[in-house]
Parts: structure tokens; C-alpha cells; sequence
């Protein structure tokens, strides 16, 4: 079963990748697949690699439905592919390879720039070039959204609020360092390791993605899990009389069965409504509603 699984999972990637390739052909502006000039580009130095990832924060800036982030991915080449290309002609077409359809994860990008200019430094084939960059775009962004939007940013949220609901100003300023800290030392880090190991780095990327990706989802979602139990509060101050009986609904039926039970289903139903498209300003509405009700009636 594991087998057949990870097969569907490739085979899913591959399409998606194939998608990717087919939107960067459809637009290139090149009527040549090679670079005048054959020989080896200059080396770049480390301060060349740190320029390129600190303007990789840039990508995003002209997004566009076209060619997503192709603009901003120009940006943070131009410098280091001045220095390799000294032929105006390769410059050129090298500018209009980087302005094909690209789209990956904003935070990872700078991996793929590395290995990108040590591929233009060899001066390899645009065909190859753009074949590689484009089979990067989707493991990126899988890994990208498990390990950022999954994994480190509840946990240094849930870091941070819990200081910031004590009234202490260390919460949103423990929050920035710790998300930027791992933010930026990824960013440094994988750029000089993209550009030092080239294409041998897209194998490896290639084999491990799927198991990286689940094994960051599952600590994301336990870490959610834990958020849903610390700051999701919603209880019951109804009381029912059975008999001479009195039952808090609360402490007497709903804990006993499961602490935080009410907290875990309303977070369910919620997100069963963000599933279905519900405008997040009508979900938030509706909770309004709800407890002003349920206050009202003494039930909350």
C-alpha cells in the first residue's frame, strides 16, 4: 500500500511539473537552446551568493498572473548572472529564460537560484536550465507550506501569544525572532549549499520531498492540536435538572468524556465551513451571533 501510494504521489508531482514546463515554454521568448560563449563563467564569491539570497526577499514584489513570480526571480539573478554572462547576447538570453512562468515557495526560492546559477556558471543548455528549475518548483512549495505554514509558524504563534496574553511585550518580539531566525538561516544557508552541490542537489531534493513533507505535517498538526486545546475556549454554563438532579453540562457530561472536547469539535465545525469556501467575515459573524445567543440565553 505504501508503495502504491508514494507511486500516486510522483506520478502527481510529475504531472504538476509538467504543467509547470509546458506554462514556462508557452512563455519563453528564445529561438536558441545554448549560450554563445562555452566557457566556464567567473566563480562566484560567498558575498555573491549572500547578495542574490538577500534580494531573493524581493521575489514576490511583482507578482503577477502571467508569470506568477518571474519578475522578482530576474531580480535576484541580475547580479550574479552579470558577473557569469560577459556577452551581451547570452546576458540577454539568459533574461529572457528567468522571465519564463515561475512559481515556487518565497522562503526556499533562494535553493533553487544556488543551483540555478552554478548550472548558468557551467554554462549548460536553457532547455536543461529551465527543465530543472521548473522540476523544483512543486517540492519546494510542498515542503515550503509543511515546514512554515504548518510547522514553525504555530509553533512560535503559540510561543508568542503566550506571552502576549499576559500583557507582556516579549510576545511579539520573541514571535519575529524566533519565524525570522530560522526564516533567514535557511535562506543563507540553503543558497550557498544550492550553488556549491548544482544539479546533484535536484536528486536528492527529488527523494526525500514526499518524506520531508509528511514527517512536518504530522508535527505541524500535532502542534495545532495542541493551540486548538491552550487557546480555543468555549464553555457550557448550562445546567440541566434531571429529577432532583442537577447536571452541569460542562464539568459533569462533556470533561469527563474528553477535556477540551466542546473546543475540539467547534474547531472542527469551523473548519468544515473553510473546506466548503464560507467567507472567513461570514464564519466570524456567525460565531458573534452565536455567543451573543448563548450568552443571552445562559447557555454560554
Amino acid at each position: 500500500m505504501a508503495y502504491n501510494s508514494n507511486t500516486s504521489a510522483d506520478n502527481s508531482m510529475d504531472k504538476k511539473a509538467e504543467r509547470m514546463l509546458n506554462k514556462a515554454q508557452e512563455s519563453s521568448k528564445l529561438d536558441c537552446d545554448q549560450y554563445d560563449d562555452q566557457s566556464v563563467g567567473e566563480a562566484l564569491t560567498p558575498k555573491d551568493v549572500n547578495r542574490m539570497a538577500w534580494r531573493s526577499l524581493a521575489l514576490q514584489a511583482s507578482f503577477n498572473y502571467e508569470r506568477m513570480q518571474a519578475a522578482g526571480w530576474l531580480f535576484g539573478l541580475n547580479p550574479a548572472l552579470r558577473k557569469i554572462h560577459k556577452n551581451d547576447t547570452d546576458m540577454s538570453r539568459a533574461m529572457q529564460l528567468h522571465m519564463e512562468f515561475f512559481n515556487t515557495h518565497p522562503f526556499l526560492v533562494s535553493f533553487v537560484m544556488g543551483v540555478v546559477l552554478a548550472m548558468e556558471r557551467a554554462k549548460e543548455r536553457l532547455s536543461v536550465i529551465r527543465a530543472i528549475k521548473v522540476a523544483m518548483m512543486g517540492p519546494l512549495g510542498g515542503i515550503g507550506d509543511a515546514l512554515f505554514w504548518l510547522t514553525l509558524l504555530p509553533i512560535c504563534s503559540a510561543l508568542g501569544v503566550s506571552l502576549a496574553i499576559k500583557g507582556s511585550i516579549m510576545g511579539p518580539i520573541l514571535f519575529l525572532l524566533m519565524f525570522n531566525t530560522i526564516n533567514f538561516g535557511l535562506r543563507f544557508s540553503l543558497a550557498h549549499y544550492g550553488y556549491n552541490a548544482g544539479s546533484k542537489a535536484v536528486g536528492a531534493l527529488k527523494e526525500h520531498t514526499q518524506k520531508f513533507s509528511h514527517a512536518a505535517t504530522i508535527v505541524g498538526l500535532t502542534v495545532v492540536g495542541g493551540l486548538i486545546a491552550s487557546f480555543v475556549q468555549l464553555h457550557l454554563t448550562a445546567i440541566v435538572e434531571v429529577g432532583k438532579a442537577s447536571i452541569n453540562l460542562q464539568k459533569e457530561l462533556f470533561d469527563p468524556i474528553m477535556p477540551k472536547l466542546l473546543p475540539l469539535i467547534f474547531t472542527m465545525v469551523i473548519f468544515s465551513f473553510i473546506r466548503k469556501g464560507t467567507s472567513p467575515l461570514k464564519i466570524i459573524g456567525g460565531i458573534v451571533v452565536m455567543a451573543v445567543i448563548g450568552s443571552y440565553c445562559g447557555i454560554m
